[in-house]
């Protein structure tokens, strides 16, 4: 069974990574998709080859750390599709430092993107779902937020933050409104994001670490397993690592 066919789905961080992997696959899904990110080309890119292959998408220029920003595209989601049934809150940031290097600044970034990142899509599209009485809220967390690595003390606490924001709404949100809360929490997996890492420590210690990791794809597989289940079905949290991760 298809539950995914005619959905409207918003993707975080869709430009990329995960996020563009899961965008193909669920729109070979039937599903239609709302992509955002900041990276207008690589939108445009994307959802020209959804459309190629038969797939319904649309793109928006979106700052997950900006609440009107999200609530916006929520909107353009209903003014472009009809309504929103599912949010992927996606777009993340994993930057790694010790703590005695102080890298305050990455701190902030990973607060601002992965915690009140998630919130403003929450906030966002939560409105809607409680008025039709269901939708899904998928949250892509981290094998981080399950037991703690090298240099990642804030990036885990980010991730712990996510699986608890996400498992309060599946016993509230879930039970007494029928709105589904899902996380995936990938192992490592090459989208880019090593090279990310400012700390000069931190990015030789997350090159070593991504030379084990595996694609967005394999994640994104996970995505639509999750995602298409029906409404009495909710998979709490879906762990996929390489096979040679040893955490």
């Amino acid at each position: 069974m298809n539950y995914l066919h005619n959905k409207t789905i918003i993707i975080t961080g869709a430009s990329s990574g995960i996020g563009a992997a899961a965008a193909k696959a669920l729109a070979a899904h039937g599903a239609k998709l709302v992509l955002a990110a900041r990276d207008q080309d690589r939108l445009d890119a994307l959802v020209g080859e959804i459309r190629a292959s038969g797939g319904t998408a649309a793109a928006r220029i979106a700052d997950v750390t900006d609440s009107a920003d999200m609530e916006a595209l929520a909107q353009y989601a209903v003014e472009t599709f009809g309504g929103v049934d599912v949010l992927v809150n996606n777009a993340g940031l994993m930057l790694f430092s010790a703590w005695k290097d102080l890298a305050v600044n990455d701190w902030g970034r990973m607060i601002d993107t992965n915690i009140r990142g998630y919130l403003n899509g929450i906030q966002a599209v939560l409105p809607i779902m409680l008025e039709r009485q269901s939708g899904y809220i998928l949250n892509m967390a981290s094998v981080a937020g399950h037991q703690i690595g090298d240099s990642a003390g804030v990036y885990s606490a980010t991730k712990f933050f996510v699986r608890a924001i996400t498992e309060s709404m599946r016993k509230e949100l879930g039970v007494q409104h029928g709105i589904q809360a899902s996380t995936i929490s990938p192992g490592v997996i090459d989208t880019g994001w090593a090279d990310k890492v400012g700390d000069p420590a931190g990015r030789a210690a997350a090159k070593e670490l991504n030379a084990l990791a595996i694609t967005p794809e394999a994640v994104a597989d996970a995505v639509v397993y999750v995602l298409n289940q029906p409404a009495n079905t909710t998979v709490n949290d879906l762990v996929i690592s390489p096979t040679r991760q040893n955490w």
